[in-house]
């Protein structure tokens, strides 16, 4: 009589790749974010005049670190035989212009998330003191920049928006865990900003998340972060 059970480890695969999983999703934001969130971190705590002039050295160390991640994700996702297409990466020129769309609603909800804040916070503690300005943390910026301002948003939104929502979402079926986890952590290493600077760009960053949750498509927000690196290099210079 033939044995038609499976195999003893059969049921152990199913957990074993979850794990692994998880493991790369953890080992990818290490690499990816560890340093940056240490800096914030330390900037929050002792102020932005700690934090180091931008030189080009810096720019270039900066851009080879995100490219340094950006190939991990790649091998990440070729593990399990998926490709960037498989995060919502597409080219589209209609997703360029719903980009621009989305790049709009984002900086009405950045508006309107520092009123309600600043009103919160008048009516809890008074007036509040002027926060931390893009200046204070960016100085002496130069052309070497720019490579850096251009992939940073490719970085950051394959990394924490498209990669990581879309493990959660398929790990536990959660949007909301994968929308509110996503938002924290591009929100934790941009407190060099201060609390209230941090906080109003959670608003921006949670329309990209429900965005992406609703139509898992990432090009739309990379060009809507791209637009927000530009104006605010322009605004330093």
């Amino acid at each position: 009589m033939t044995d038609t059970r499976p195999p003893e480890n059969a049921a152990a695969k199913p957990v074993e790749n979850k794990r692994l999983r998880y493991f790369e999703l953890c080992l990818v934001l290490l690499v990816a974010i560890s340093t940056s969130l240490v800096t914030s971190v330390y900037i929050l705590v002792h102020g932005p005049s700690e934090a180091r002039p931008v030189s080009s050295f810096r720019s270039v160390n900066g851009f080879v670190h995100e490219i340094v991640a950006l190939l991990l994700l790649g091998y990440v996702l070729a593990r399990t035989g998926r490709r960037v297409r498989d995060l919502g990466l597409r080219w589209s020129v209609r997703d360029c212009g719903v980009g621009l769309l989305v790049t709009v609603v984002s900086w009405v909800a950045y508006i309107a998330g520092a009123v309600l804040l600043r009103t919160i916070h008048y009516a809890l503690a008074g007036p509040m003191s002027k926060g931390i300005s893009t200046q204070s943390y960016w100085a002496h910026v130069g052309w070497g920049m720019v490579p850096l301002v251009l992939v940073g948003p490719v970085f950051e939104e394959l990394i924490v928006r498209a990669y990581l929502m879309t493990e959660i979402l398929e790990l536990t079926g959660s949007s909301a865990l994968a929308i509110v986890t996503s938002v924290l952590v591009q929100t934790s290493y941009h407190l060099y900003y201060g609390w209230y600077g941090a906080a109003c760009l959670a608003f921006p960053f949670l329309v990209f998340a429900l965005y992406y949750a609703r139509y898992r498509r990432a090009l739309p927000v990379i060009v809507a972060h791209e637009v927000w690196d530009l104006i605010s290099l322009i605004r330093i210079w």
